[in-house]
């Protein structure tokens, strides 16, 4: 896709930082035509991409499975054929997940380093058709920034959050249906909790798609100031006025943005991570104390308790990852506005 078809990237670039709307708004349609229109000359290896994922995600169910039949028909039962054959079943499909997490691997550094290299050149290029104007008016700090930081923030939407967000749905939908098969009361008491995570992931998203825009722009402020300085131009011009005690008290505060910033973000982030250990421990708690009651009573086996809770593992992650997704994404997002702008 031309760079000439990305609106208002002729005059300079706004300043993130000051601009409410840039920090409030929600991300714009259009940019997201322009996402696909970049990730149009990869559908191939995409498509591959979500496939392996598919598969992969699949694979989750099998080792948990294979648990419960080893400890209710292989280990009570004494049968040590049947235990052996299970657990070489367990060690193909470790294999098999191995192989599968290489492949991916590799599709998805090929699609995610091929998205950069679009970007790059397409900006490149576009940046070297501007007239003199553009660059009187155009930080020289803050364009290389855009053009090295914010692509790789870019290239996330196409790899890791793409994967992840296909992975953890399918993840979700297997891992739900053979929890229910297995006990249905202990699944839906154990659903119950996960509301909290939602929750949790409202109130940061919330915060952080504003923060992130911040600390994008504080960092790419401190970026050009020492671009600006770190040149035989600034020095002189520092030689020639002797502001350095100025130079040092600005740099200072640029500097002091992004500890602040840092700090902010950190400490959201660490609260939505303490709500995400909070939940799998109640529900771990949840699973042993229905389950194994269940179990003494004769309801249920052990190996299918042991099953379940192992299966509540494997699920827990994929929840986690969607509650988190929103961020993710318009973090991706926020990063390819900031191209756009260029």
């Amino acid at each position: 896709m031309p760079l000439s078809m990305m609106h208002g990237m002729g005059p300079a670039m706004r300043n993130l930082r000051t601009d409410r709307s840039v920090v409030d708004n929600r991300i714009d349609r259009s940019t997201l035509r322009r996402v696909f229109g970049f990730a149009a000359p990869h559908r191939r290896l995409i498509s591959v991409f979500l496939v392996l994922t598919v598969i992969d995600a699949g694979l989750v169910v099998v080792t948990p499975l294979l648990v419960q039949r080893i400890v209710d028909h292989g280990i009570l039962r004494q049968d040590g054929r049947l235990v052996t054959l299970l657990a070489l079943a367990m060690a193909a499909t470790a294999v098999l997940d191995a192989l599968l997490t290489v492949g991916n691997g590799y599709l998805s550094s090929r699609i995610g380093e091929g998205l950069i290299f679009d970007l790059r050149t397409q900006v490149f290029a576009h940046v070297q058709r501007q007239s003199l104007a553009f660059f009187t008016r155009t930080q020289t700090g803050a364009l290389v920034s855009r053009l090295n930081n914010d692509v790789l923030g870019a290239q996330r939407a196409f790899t890791s959050t793409l994967s992840q967000t296909v992975s953890n749905v399918i993840s979700v939908v297997v891992v739900g249906i053979a929890m229910l098969a297995l006990s249905w009361q202990i699944t839906l008491l154990c659903l119950a909790l996960f509301p909290l995570l939602w929750l949790a992931s409202r109130w940061v998203s919330s915060r952080l798609v504003g923060l992130t825009r911040l600390q994008m722009d504080s960092n790419a402020d401190m970026g050009n100031v020492m671009t600006e300085r770190f040149n035989v131009g600034g020095a002189m011009l520092l030689k020639l006025f002797g502001r350095r005690s100025e130079e040092d008290d600005h740099f200072s505060a640029k500097a002091a943005a992004v500890r602040d910033l840092g700090v902010r973000i950190a400490l959201t982030t660490r609260v939505f991570a303490a709500a995400m250990l909070l939940v799998p421990a109640l529900a771990t708690a949840l699973v042993y104390g229905v389950g194994g009651q269940l179990a003494i009573s004769g309801a249920l086996t052990v190996g299918t308790v042991l099953a379940l809770a192992t299966l509540l593992l494997r699920l827990l992650g994929p929840l986690q990852g969607l509650s988190n997704v929103r961020i993710d994404v318009m973090t991706a997002l926020v990063s390819f506005e900031r191209v756009f702008e260029v």
